[in-house]
């Protein structure tokens, strides 16, 4: 660290110029990426996929569908609209409510727009449709391309509203911190920097990446909050060391003592980020990847450009002050005080607090965000929402089953097999319809169908009915269940089928087979990413403190603190308190939010305990060594995790609802972390242990003198 402390300030200038060119460059592809980000992230490569694809291309069954809503139109004003959509090149097929008695209801009907599986990008197609449709009163387009597209849209217009609010508050508390306008625009002028190189980085890499949509708001959520608080604890121990040493020197010391405390926070933010990998679902690919980036380019620029643009401003750094900032030493002092003699009471409020706030969990639902992430205001959603309250859209649920039979199925014993299988579901209590070659063909068994089908007076007359469910060796069904699709009760169908052994290879497909295919993988893969989480943070902690208790102590109170915020986000969201409506919460929160937050909360374990070690090892006892800790510290880490809570929490004010979910839980877990963890059951558990903090096997400290 030494090194690269005397590199900085020996080449300051150039750092600066490095970049700036980096900026401008990045901030060039970083203008790109809305237009790169396609879908949700729910995206898991298993049968449903598989399945999806194989009938699309070889039955001819759409890949994508996009519905056009009518309201109060005439057959022939339907007519010529659809007549007009056929100049939309990419649409394989059209149904029209004119051809189908189901499409109509009253004054409603719809249409579907089908497409096959060789569209990557339909954002341009949607724009086309809707220029076709500008102007057209009555007209709404919906679907889920649409409302992906609509959620893209939607998350720019949420980051650009939390900016607004986030980052006016972050300046307001950084004036309160510092004082001076130049040393509370640094820290943001810096986490913009980052922000932008991270957006640009991701640009480059969406040719091979499948890019979300929600790394919109994740990214700059983690950039710049991190950025800030990395900032604000180099500036804090610059300010420091400045008081006896020159500028160049008092950098220095920052770089070799924050910059550690700030590599050691980063790297327990980025194991979180990084267990997420073993999580083969998209969107978590997604947000490790973006969220990874953005800590790492955090460092970076806490380390390059923050101490270069200090070395170059000097004591300009404390220009134009609107405040004239009081040391709250003594209170802080105080506090630690009545902490160290008061350590069993303190434990056994803030216990008995988060268990109460933990109680909630008990009531917890998780669901995949479909439709409902995307606000009402927008015409997707409240076109989708008609069409299930009128059409009952989403009451049944479909299911696609594709089975292969060595020997095909046009002989006697394959259509045995067939007729079998079909009676089989039928004999299912969920199941409403089953729709073969059989039913279409309105034949009930094996002889009647040969029958009809070698009847010399109607030749090949059943053919084109099995062409439709029949290619070679592959033949498929679709099954009607009396479940809605995001339903346990569905997912648990599927389950049970796919166990069932029907005598052939098969595989299924449809909403309840993706969304169970997004639960397992998660219920899969949670525990091998927790507990490379709590391993890997527990063997860095261990190093960097040398130490078994604080590592230890660090985890369980990281585990305690989030399952209190989940408690909470219950509360908040599924009881429906606040003036939020009863929502049930996205599945990936408490996986985004755990891994993310037990990464950002050991920075302020990072920023106390390295205090608190630096004072042991000078000699200090353990007491004495934990009240100075604490007392140095505690404004920056309040000060840190006021920023945090202020640039997460400002996402509260958004409308996609998975995105309000993981801002809110963030700012609410980084508000408990340091208040009552860090502040309060951190220094009560450094008392109480002693000494004992600082053990580690086969490691002698230093006699305090």
């Amino acid at each position: 660290m030494q090194a690269i402390a005397k590199l900085v300030t020996q080449y300051a200038k150039t750092i600066i110029v490095i970049w700036i060119l980096f900026f401008i460059t990045m901030a060039y592809f970083a203008m790109q990426l809305p237009s790169k980000l396609q879908g949700d992230g729910f995206f898991v490569k298993d049968d449903h996929i598989r399945v999806t694809e194989e009938l699309s291309e070889t039955f001819g069954l759409p890949a994508k569908t996009i519905f056009v809503l009518f309201e109060d139109k005439t057959g022939p004003e339907i007519e010529r609209v659809l007549s007009n959509l056929e100049a939309v090149e990419e649409i394989d097929s059209i149904a029209s409510p004119n051809d189908i008695e189901a499409y109509n209801r009253d004054h409603l009907a719809y249409a579907t727009l089908n497409f096959d599986n060789s569209i990557k990008d339909y954002f341009p197609i949607i724009d086309e449709i809707r220029d076709i449709l500008a102007g057209e009163e009555g007209i709404e387009i919906t679907g889920q391309p649409v409302i992906s597209k609509d959620i893209n849209v939607a998350s720019q217009n949420d980051l650009m509203k939390a900016e607004t609010i986030g980052v006016p508050i972050a300046i307001i508390v950084l004036l309160l911190a510092f004082g001076t306008v130049v040393s509370s625009l640094l820290p943001v002028l810096v986490g913009g920097a980052t922000v932008v190189a991270a957006f640009g980085i991701l640009t480059l890499l969406s040719g091979n990446v499948n890019l979300s949509i929600f790394i919109l708001n994740i990214v700059p959520m983690l950039g710049l909050a991190l950025s800030i608080d990395f900032a604000l604890l180099f500036i804090n121990r610059y300010r420091e060391e400045r008081g006896q040493k020159s500028i160049e020197e008092a950098v220095q010391v920052a770089i070799t003592t924050a910059g550690r405390s700030i590599i050691f926070s980063a790297l327990c933010v980025m194991i979180g980020l990084g267990a997420m990998v073993v999580i083969q679902v998209e969107i978590f690919q997604n947000i490790a990847l973006g969220g990874s980036i953005a800590v790492l380019l955090a460092v970076i620029s806490g380390l390059t450009l923050l101490p270069a643009l200090i070395t170059v401003l000097g004591d300009r750094l404390n220009k134009w002050r609107l405040i004239r900032v009081k040391t709250t030493a003594g209170r802080w002092q105080s506090f630690a005080g009545f902490v160290m003699k008061n350590p069993m009471k303190i434990i056994f409020v803030a216990v008995i607090l988060l268990g109460f706030a933990m109680v909630p969990i008990k009531d917890i639902e998780l669901t995949i965000p479909t439709v409902d992430a995307l606000p009402t205001s927008y015409e997707a959603r409240q076109a989708y929402d008609t069409l299930t309250d009128e059409f009952g859209l989403g009451d049944q649920a479909t299911v696609f089953l594709l089975a292969e039979r060595d020997n095909g199925w046009t002989d006697r014993a394959g259509l045995q097999q067939m007729l079998d299988i079909q009676e089989k579901l039928q004999a299912d209590a969920l199941v409403k319809e089953v729709t073969t070659m059989f039913t279409a063909a309105d034949i009930d068994s094996v002889d009647t169908w040969e029958m009809v089908n070698t009847n010399p007076q109607t030749p090949g007359m059943l053919n084109k009915v099995a062409e439709n469910f029949v290619q070679d060796n592959q033949m498929y069904m679709v099954i009607s269940i009396n479940a809605q699709g995001a339903s346990t009760e569905a997912q648990n169908f599927v389950r049970d089928w796919m166990d069932q052994d029907l005598g052939v290879e098969f595989a299924l497909a449809g909403q309840p087979k993706f969304n169970q295919e997004i639960f397992d993988e998660i219920a899969n893969k949670i525990g091998l990413a927790l507990t490379i989480i709590i391993v890997t943070t527990f063997i860095i902690l261990m190093f960097a403190f040398k130490s078994i208790l604080i590592p230890l102590k660090a985890i369980i109170m990281n585990v305690i603190g989030l399952g209190s915020t989940f408690g909470i986000l219950v509360y908040i969201f599924q009881y429906g308190h606040f003036g939020l409506p009863e929502v049930t919460i996205a599945l990936i929160i408490p996986v985004i939010v755990f891994c993310l937050v037990f990464g950002l909360s050991m920075d302020y374990e990072v920023f106390l305990i390295s205090r608190i070690q630096e004072e042991y090892e000078k000699g200090a006892e353990n007491t004495k060594a934990t009240i100075d800790g604490l007392v140095s510290t505690s404004k920056i880490i309040t000060s840190a995790a006021l920023i945090m809570i202020v640039i997460t929490g400002a996402f509260a004010f958004t409308d996609v609802m998975p995105v309000k979910q993981i801002g809110i839980g963030i700012a609410i877990a980084v508000a408990i972390d340091a208040t009552i963890i860090r502040l309060m059951l951190v220094p009560s558990l450094m008392k109480l242990f002693g000494d004992w903090n600082w053990w580690l096997p086969f490691v002698k400290r230093k006699s305090k003198q």
